[in-house]
């Protein structure tokens, strides 16, 4: 992946991950990880090569097609991007909404995302209300609403406590224990020791190591 000027953000990158995997995204900052993700939702293009997302070339998607591409997707970020004038029922039904479901089906789906990450008391909450943990959750929530295959994190845990990171990288974890593919970026070393599974590690724009389960 080049960008204008001439600087190369990914070079020679080549992997593969599994269906119902999940695997961590290590590396500095300025190693790639934040342009893989971006890549992998078709919101960059590849310069060269060719990036495969549950089996479409993103390279070759149409304008519509990316829009179906990205509902199979869920991104849970670090800051969360919650609306605050909505509820946290609302945040999470917001994705339903504009796939065009019905009222009954953006009730039922928006409420087992929320009691999936323990917050269905806490539905018609402001997201002010909420604590960091509470609020990244209904994140995730907001991510795995609309059921995709690929659930992506982008330093998920950076603002939380240690005890609040290994909460809710567990729910990761759980994630894919349901079938869904999950990839989190981290700088958090201790809690992937704690939490051992396939690393894949950037270095200057290129895989460093790929490695399983310590």
């Amino acid at each position: 992946m080049r960008y204008r000027g001439g600087a190369e953000a990914l070079s020679e990158v080549s992997l593969s991950i599994a269906a119902g995997e999940f695997a961590y995204l290590t590396g500095p900052s300025g190693a790639g990880k934040t342009t893989l993700i971006k890549l992998l939702a078709a919101i960059e293009r590849p310069a060269r090569g060719q990036v495969f997302v549950m089996g479409r070339n993103v390279e070759r998607l149409s304008r519509r097609a990316i829009c179906r591409h990205r509902r199979n997707i869920g991104i849970v970020f670090q800051n969360n991007l919650l609306l605050e004038d909505r509820s946290a029922y609302q945040n999470v039904a917001l994705p339903l909404h504009i796939s065009g479901l019905g009222p009954r089906e953006v009730q039922r789906r928006t409420e087992a995302a929320l009691d999936s990450v323990g917050l269905l008391r806490s539905a018609r909450k402001s997201p002010r209300l909420l604590s960091q943990g509470e609020q990244q959750r209904l994140g995730i929530a907001r991510a795995v609403v609309n059921r995709p295959q690929l659930l992506i994190a982008d330093e998920p845990t950076g603002n939380l406590d240690p005890d609040l990171s290994r909460e809710v990288m567990q729910l990761f974890r759980r994630m894919a224990g349901y079938g869904v593919t999950a990839l989190v970026a981290t700088h958090d070393l201790g809690l992937i020791e704690a939490l051992p599974a396939r690393r894949i590690s950037l270095a200057e724009g290129r895989i460093h190591s790929d490695t399983g389960p310590a």
